[in-house]
């Protein structure tokens, strides 16, 4: 019999036994959810509840969890501990209550986690398994970003990475373990145009940079629509603009800010370079001077192919159905864990607790996936975990 199905065999096993434990957890860090940076008792109450393994603390609020040998390479998982600043509204008996909420699914990932590494510690791994409770996934710094650059994961000698997300857009027992980019990158824009303020009624006197401003944010798009490959996904969205304080006042001023999202890494020093080149020259065109400052966020997150193909048998194996249609503009700092090993990140179809709003939407006040979802992503994560024992990946 093949090693690695003895191993998935066995892991699964012990994960039925730790998952009642593991939905209670769920509900414990969904009634007590932490922001970004702040979420120091939802790592030491995950790390409680795993009980097991060699720990330490990383990018200040979060933890890094061996289990198995203490040498040699091994394979990661990741799970999120913070939450958004979003009031609940799904009135279940663990909702939130202080004006925070899990509401992208990081409390499932949680406690699919623990129950992983719970099923991990009883029984003999051949590759040791690293348990990777990241903070700050939410708001910038970026917690991955930290955790990389502290070299502690080229330390463990960490070989690969698995994620698994929640995704109310895919039916339950469905799971998008696609290779190549399936996040965007994402930057952010600020855009200053600085015009001549002045009377409303006197514009010919004036250099308005309102006006301005909304060409720009008309032109903009067309980055878009004439400057990148219709089969490339991209993204650009202004959310924020503001000038001027008076109906009948002509401000020196106005300022807007946005998003940039793009799936193909080489689009993006391109794209940067067609906005500064816009806003510049458009500006321009009103008598105003243009500036724009992009900073960098994201990197897209691109999933490792030998990864993603051996991770299919084996979520087959457990009952799931593959999807590879699920690729989103949004972004997840997981990406940078690429830059040191092998990465994976799986979308995991979730239902809607009943009684809520559907569709159900990430990042929204009603969204609460059934507790089933924890046994789902935590057998997600077993199969990436399995999948990564092939000796390419190990070596």
């Amino acid at each position: 019999m093949d090693p690695r199905a003895t191993t998935m065999a066995m892991l699964r096993a012990a994960l039925e036994q730790e998952l009642p434990a593991a939905v209670a957890l769920r509900r414990r860090i969904h009634a007590q959810p932490e922001l970004s940076g702040a979420e120091w008792r939802t790592a030491e109450e995950v790390t409680a509840a795993i009980g097991a393994g060699e720990t330490s603390v990383v990018a200040e609020t979060g933890r890094l969890i061996r289990i198995g040998r203490q040498e040699g390479p091994c394979v990661a998982v990741r799970a999120e501990l913070d939450a958004l600043p979003v009031i609940e509204c799904t009135g279940s008996d663990d909702a939130s209550t202080n004006g925070l909420m899990h509401a992208c699914g990081h409390d499932v990932h949680l406690a699919a986690t623990a129950a992983l590494a719970r099923a991990a510690a009883r029984v003999d791994l051949p590759v040791p398994l690293l348990v990777i409770l990241q903070p700050r996934e939410e708001k910038p710094p970026s917690g991955a970003r930290e955790i990389v650059a502290t070299k502690i994961l080229t330390e463990h000698d960490v070989r690969a990475v698995v994620g698994a997300h929640v995704q109310p857009l895919l039916s339950r027992r469905t799971v998008a373990a696609t290779e190549g980019a399936v996040n965007a990158s994402t930057d952010e824009l600020e855009i200053l145009i600085t015009g001549r303020g002045g009377h409303g009624g006197y514009p010919h006197l004036t250099r308005d940079p309102v006006l301005a401003l909304a060409q720009v944010i008309v032109a903009l798009q067309q980055v878009v629509s004439r400057r990148v490959d219709p089969l490339h996904a991209a993204v650009l969205s202004i959310g924020a603009v503001r000038a001027g304080s008076a109906a009948n006042v002509i401000p020196d001023e106005a300022h807007a800010h946005g998003t940039l999202r793009l799936l193909d890494v080489a689009d993006r020093a391109r794209v940067h370079e067609e906005i500064t080149t816009i806003v510049d020259r458009v500006a321009a065109g009103f008598g105003c001077r243009g500036e724009v400052r992009i900073q960098d966020g994201e990197p897209a997150l691109v999933n490792d192919a030998l990864l993603a193909a051996g991770t299919h048998p084996r979520l087959a194996e457990l009952g799931f159905e593959l999807t590879s249609s699920l690729r989103s503009c949004g972004a997840d700092d997981f990406s940078h864990y690429g830059d040191v090993a092998r990465i994976l990140m799986m979308f995991v179809g979730v239902d809607q607790q009943p009684g809520l709003a559907e569709p159900a939407i990430l990042h929204h006040a009603t969204f609460r996936p059934t507790d089933d979802a924890v046994g789902d992503v935590a057998l997600a994560l077993l199969a990436g975990y399995v999948a990564a024992l092939d000796a390419s990946i190990i070596g």
